[in-house]
């Protein structure tokens, strides 16, 4: 896949290349929250989710088989099930089946607490890291920032508190997948891991979609144009183009000017959802995006200065972007960040959990 990337864009990376690179990361990982709300106003939730990750996941494992990845083991499919039930049916599951009652824009504000969740699942046990006193700072602006968009207050801007809820908890699911899988017996090859993950939490989308009685109310003929157009935008866009540049930039960018997505993203929701979908942009929405995506650079900036207490390595979140995977690696669980760019958006930031 890597060659196959470098034959397409070039290895001396043009500006051009570089700049719709970005362009695809910034902008289609952003509007995959609107592509979720156009795909579900017909179609089923979690049979939608399914069928999407299944349809990916297959071009992206197949892809990997055929340029040489080994046939992964019994373990390393148990590996995928976990990380793929947490990050897609818990994660980007859980945003799908909110997305019916919670704006786009909002929802990719609330996924983005999804680092604040980490530096808190990071300091359980049983290897715990003790956050430093400015990263325990960033995970209170962080949660301060999700309690202004979730808070039942009365007057214009209020969003549904139990889809919010549902949201929050999904990002949570999203982190807990990510922390899993630096550690999970996992193929080296990033693709084939990636689509493994796809291919089962799809399966368990799909099978959760069955069990609630989804099929059964599904009605063909009343799907629309835009649904099928925004179940199509994330298969193709969302979960592969993305993807594939999201990879590129990993082996032709710095490291650090890759992370801005994460920054970018959650306004690029926002703006869209305004634009084309007519969501409300009031003051509590700008003043929670604020304080989100501020808390979200805090925990980054802490991270680039080392400011974890007792040497560990620093919480990141979205932000964390991995070093350029190498297929055929030993062994090696995919960046989390690989991972889940994969998976929609967002992210997951780590891309979103779209």
């Amino acid at each position: 896949m890597a060659e196959a990337i470098d034959r397409a864009f070039g290895a001396a990376a043009p500006r051009w290349k570089l700049l719709a690179a970005f362009a695809a990361v910034y902008i289609v990982w952003g509007s995959t929250y609107l592509a979720i709300r156009f795909a579900i106003e017909t179609l089923p939730p979690f049979l939608m989710a399914g069928v999407r990750f299944l349809v990916a996941g297959s071009v992206l494992y197949g892809w990997a088989r055929l340029r040489g990845a080994p046939r992964p083991r019994l373990l390393e499919w148990r590996s995928a099930l976990v990380v793929g039930g947490l990050l897609l049916l818990g994660g980007n599951g859980g945003v799908v089946w909110a997305q019916k009652t919670v704006p786009s824009g909002v929802a990719a504000l609330l996924v983005a607490s999804e680092p604040l969740w980490i530096v808190l699942l990071d300091w359980l046990p049983p290897r715990p890291v003790r956050p430093s006193g400015r990263v325990l700072l960033g995970l209170g602006v962080g949660f301060a920032g999700v309690a202004l968009l979730v808070a039942p207050w009365e007057g214009s801007g209020a969003v549904d508190p139990v889809g919010s809820l549902v949201i929050v908890l999904a990002a949570a699911s999203w982190a807990a997948g990510s922390l899993y899988s630096r550690r999970a017996p996992l193929p080296g090859s990033p693709l084939a891991a990636t689509g493994m993950q796809m291919l089962a939490g799809g399966a368990l989308l799909t099978a959760t979609g069955l069990g609630a009685g989804e099929a059964a109310r599904f009605d063909p003929a009343a799907v629309s144009a835009a649904s099928v157009a925004g179940f199509a935008y994330l298969v193709v866009f969302g979960s592969l183009v993305a993807f594939t540049a999201y990879v590129w930039l990993l082996r032709h960018a710095p490291a650090s000017k890759v992370a801005t997505y994460a920054y970018v993203n959650p306004v690029i929701a926002v703006v869209l959802g305004w634009a084309l979908a007519g969501e409300q942009i009031g003051v509590r929405t700008v003043v929670g995006a604020a304080v989100i995506v501020g808390a979200v650079a805090l925990l980054s900036a802490v991270r680039r200065g080392g400011g974890t207490a007792r040497g560990a390595p620093a919480v990141g979140g979205p932000q964390r972007v991995p070093p350029p995977p190498r297929l055929g690696s030993a062994r090696r669980a995919p960046p989390p960040a690989v991972a889940r760019a994969a998976c929609g958006a967002v992210s997951e930031p780590e891309a979103p959990a779209a």
